[in-house]
């Protein structure tokens, strides 16, 4: 029987995708929360309280000795969750683009292999009165559709939850042997032979069935191979050597406003963030100087196979679908269409269920056939960049009483992938999470000025009401709103161009005024 602690096939490629490069396969999120934020120790009580909900959080990666068998998860001896849990402050602002740049920093670092991989930090008075947590996942951990359920174990859908009953004391347990290690990983490839006899018995029961489910399974195999080897990924300055440092920015859109363009317009809402994205890009690179003439870029798009028996647990369960991204057409009902129609057709053609084909047949590979299909993965061109949509809660969440504001995912960076956005709905937000190399995107910034633009050609395209602030900002505003003196006006702080910290008027509200009015033309 196979050991449930061992790592799958897939969650092994994500260790084999760092070595001997300066990839980092953490999955993260930017999470930004109203009122004060808790003290460490609050957090960390809270933390362990919830802990033994998800036990891998306390477990490390066990290798076998000479690779012959895939890592397990272990308990950790040394678990020490102020390792994990980590305090800090942003300097003065305080604001979105300091937390942009300390973002960045943290996703430059790569997770300790020798402990459990995670992280949890804790980003102390924002201004407006907010405060943050960045978390990191290892990609051989969670995928994206288990993160957001594992979220669920730490938040709570109340701002006064109903009290829970205390965790049990924990203790690990000791870690296995090499000899263990080496002789359990012998005994699981011994067994493989059995359960393929078993399945051949299972087929000649049902053959005719058995038949249908080959080439259908055969059949997808092929439209997937074919799509990236027949159709490979053009060159692109999003496609060069990355090192191990990163950018990072968010955009937050108006998932009502999504939904409302799919309405008007047609297809999916996963189709009009492709298009918003294609668009973006098309105009970044002629801004760049790059000719888009009859250019189509291609995205990775990960799916998610996740039974709903299965939600919630720890593991990747996910497939990929390349997406066509037609960023020379320039008008966004155009390349909202072509977009449309394009995945429509890749369902059709199996895509996602030929990836989920070849990824059981990984589970079959040895270790040492894994680790060099991993890099040679990494090396072909089969899509210039990483697009994932995860669908989020759409109810307010809370943690600790404070309530979950926006959220900002992020999707790691293979090799020679310098630009990843990883998008996700919540609560009526609809988060994007822009990772960039820090040399090869200096001006990531750019991009994510020109995302919102494109999000507003689209929804001027779908003939909407014109929306000047996105969810964050009408939020932001309700809470800055001008409180009436005793003689009905408004107070001076509360005021265009108010006084600062330092006692002189603050010029930059009203520069800050003007550009959006600049930008709500376009």
């Amino acid at each position: 029987m196979a050991n449930p602690d061992r790592l799958t096939a897939l969650d092994t490629t994500f260790l084999h995708l760092e070595d001997h490069s300066s990839a980092h396969m953490h999955v993260a999120s930017v999470m930004v929360f109203e009122g004060s934020a808790p003290t460490l120790q609050e957090l960390v009580d809270h933390v362990l309280g919830r802990l033994h909900l998800v036990p891998r959080y306390r477990q490390r990666l066990a290798y076998v000795p000479f690779d012959q068998g895939r890592p397990v998860w272990a308990d950790d001896p040394h678990f020490n969750p102020y390792y994990h849990i980590r305090h800090t402050a942003l300097p003065h602002p305080a604001d979105d683009a300091a937390l942009k740049r300390l973002a960045g920093r943290l996703f430059s670092q790569r997770l300790d292999r020798s402990k459990p991989l995670w992280e949890i930090w804790l980003v102390q008075s924002m201004s407006a009165g907010r405060f943050a947590l960045v978390a990191k996942t290892h990609h051989a951990l969670v995928d994206g559709i288990s993160g957001v359920d594992i979220t669920t174990v730490l938040f709570d859908t109340a701002r006064e939850p109903a009290p829970t009953a205390p965790a049990a004391p924990w203790s690990a347990k000791p870690l296995p042997g090499s000899a263990k290690l080496l002789g359990e990983a012998l005994i699981e490839r011994s067994t493989v032979p059995a359960e393929m006899a078993r399945g051949a018995r299972a087929l000649l029961r049902a053959p005719r069935r058995a038949a249908k489910q080959v080439k259908d399974g055969l059949a997808s195999v092929g439209a997937t191979t074919l799509a990236g080897i027949n159709a490979p990924a053009p060159p692109s300055p999003f496609n060069v050597d990355i090192g191990p440092h990163r950018r990072y920015t968010f955009v937050d859109a108006d998932l009502a406003k999504f939904k409302a363009i799919k309405d008007s317009l047609g297809g999916t809402l996963n189709d009009v963030v492709l298009a918003a994205v294609s668009l973006a890009l098309g105009r970044y690179l002629r801004r760049e100087g790059h000719d888009t003439d009859g250019l189509v870029l291609k995205a990775m798009v990960p799916v998610s196979v996740r039974s709903k028996e299965q939600r919630g647990a720890l593991g990747n369960q996910v497939a990929a679908m390349w997406a066509p991204l037609p960023v020379g057409v320039q008008n966004p009902v155009e390349c909202l269409h072509t977009i449309s129609s394009s995945m429509e057709d890749l369902k059709k053609g199996g895509q996602a269920v030929g990836a989920q084909v070849l990824t059981n047949l990984a589970g079959f590979a040895p270790p040492t056939i894994l680790s060099q299909a991993a890099r040679l993965q990494a090396r072909q061109p089969f899509f210039n960049l990483v697009v994932t949509n995860v669908p989020g809660p759409q109810f307010p969440l809370y943690l600790l009483g404070r309530r979950l504001q926006v959220l900002y995912p992020v999707v790691p960076l293979a090799q020679r992938q310098a630009l990843g956005i990883a998008v996700m709905s919540y609560d009526g937000h609809l988060g994007f999470g822009l990772l960039g190399d820090y040399d090869a995107l200096p001006d990531l910034d750019l991009i994510a000025q020109e995302l919102e633009r494109a999000i507003r050609r689209l929804a001027r395209a779908a003939n909407l009401p014109k929306a000047s602030r996105s969810p964050a900002k009408r939020a932001a505003a309700k809470r800055n709103a001008p409180r009436a003196a005793p003689d009905g006006k408004a107070t001076a702080s509360a005021t265009s161009g108010g006084a600062g910290a330092n006692g002189r008027a603050g010029k930059s509200g009203g520069r800050t005024r003007t550009a959006g009015r600049a930008a709500a033309k376009q």
